[in-house]
């Protein structure tokens, strides 16, 4: 499994952003998708994931904020954020929980400042 991400930038707070995730090799379903970020020195944490029974999981933080899709067909996950604040400052990571196994992607920077 490979997977690339795409969208990162530069925002002012209260803009949005939407990043794409898109995998290649073997792939079953998005289900098992989602996005992490991380902004040192926290440690990686969960922005939102689509569940093994195809709920979409959000942390408190992002909700009502963020929303994750997904597409099958184009094995791909985005993630749309609106109203950013410089604490979603981070190095968004794309995932994929796959037979068991953990695959990331290369980290895309979002950087929120006025």
């Amino acid at each position: 499994v490979q997977l690339q991400a795409f969208g990162g930038g530069l925002v002012q707070p209260g803009g949005s952003l939407r990043l794409s995730c898109v995998a290649s090799g073997s792939f079953d379903s998005i289900r098992g998708m989602g996005w992490y970020r991380r902004a040192p020195p926290k440690p990686r944490e969960v922005v939102g994931r689509i569940t093994s029974v195809g709920t979409t999981f959000y942390r408190d933080s992002v909700k009502g904020r963020f929303t994750i899709s997904g597409d099958n067909a184009k094995k791909s996950l985005d993630l749309q954020m609106n109203n950013l604040q410089p604490e979603d400052t981070a190095v968004y990571y794309c995932n994929y929980f796959y037979k068991n196994q953990d695959y990331w992607g290369q980290g895309t920077q979002v950087t929120v400042s006025s």
